[in-house]
């Protein structure tokens, strides 16, 4: 799933110059699914 996300949206965002946006947006959600992951157990 990780993969379709990088490979397919990503590109998009990065196209439209919102890199740095798109990638905190992506170390953000992978930080909250492991914190959910985690905390709910």
């Amino acid at each position: 799933m990780l993969y379709v996300i990088s490979h397919e949206i990503i590109p998009e965002t990065h196209r439209c110059g919102h890199q740095k946006k798109a990638t905190f947006g992506l170390a953000m959600g992978l930080v909250i699914m492991l914190f959910l992951d985690v905390w709910l157990g």
